[in-house]
């Protein structure tokens, strides 16, 4: 189990925000005083690999490629990627391009952009970002700042294709997240069954416990993101408590 952190950005700020909320009546949980750049060499003097520094919207170009080169090879950048500008990210210091509105197009996964992508940066560069929800008892991929339901569903199956065309996967548990309101443990055992690659899951985490139930859930298979609830973000969990937890697990 891996603690995966995380760099939100909006209007090229670091915060934490509920994500449902973006371009509507915006809820920011934290909006930090630090540059992007002060949070990636926190991450790399503390031996973090594999965050993600995440663009919500417009104006964060610059603040995320002042992440990505205090921290080199150390973080991955997702938000607004395509196979037009995913290289040029990578040039900047990205370990990995995330996706995930670019490859669900009008409600459907569209294979067209996926091979694209996975031809301009290779599939060892590339992270699908399964943003999703619970609908019918069933998690559906969630697009278009998470207000559109796709018809991609997230099980065993889907889930075995995609891994063929990508290095890791990241899952955001849109109805959890940015609330502290505890990890969604049925969508984290159902990862840690379904998935065979490295996979982060990001929702809810909000306590010791709940790392220590997630751990328990996950049966140490999966990567965790703890946001809203961290120090470094305002909330009350010590960022240095959580290291010391993790590092217990490694």
């Amino acid at each position: 189990m891996e603690f995966r952190p995380c760099i939100d950005l909006h209007d090229g700020k670091v915060k934490q925000i509920v994500g449902e909320t973006l371009n509507t009546n915006l809820i920011e949980n934290f909006v930090s005083s630090h540059s992007s750049s002060y949070y990636a060499e926190l991450f790399k003097r503390d031996g973090l690999r594999g965050g993600h520094v995440i663009m919500l919207g417009p104006n964060n170009e610059a603040a995320a490629k002042e992440a990505l080169s205090a921290y080199p090879g150390g973080l991955q950048v997702g938000g607004g990627i395509t196979a037009d500008n995913a290289q040029q990210y990578i040039d900047a210091g990205a370990s990995h391009v995330i996706v995930t509105s670019y490859i669900f197009k009008d409600g459907q996964l569209n294979w067209d952009n996926l091979h694209a992508i996975v031809d301009k940066v290779g599939k060892e560069r590339l992270v699908i970002d399964l943003s999703c929800k619970s609908r019918d008892g069933r998690w559906y991929v969630v697009t278009n700042q998470w207000k559109q339901f796709s018809d991609f569903e997230v099980n065993q199956q889907n889930i075995a294709k995609l891994e063929q065309y990508c290095d890791e996967l990241l899952v955001h548990a849109v109805d959890v997240e940015g609330k502290q309101s505890g990890i969604q443990q049925s969508l984290v055992r159902d990862l840690a069954e379904w998935t065979t690659i490295p996979t982060t899951y990001a929702g809810g985490a909000r306590s010791l416990e709940d790392i220590e139930l997630f751990h328990s859930i996950s049966k140490g298979r999966l990567g965790l993101t703890i946001g809203s609830a961290l120090s470094i973000f305002g909330g009350n969990l010590s960022y240095e408590q959580v290291l010391d937890v993790f590092k217990a697990y490694s």
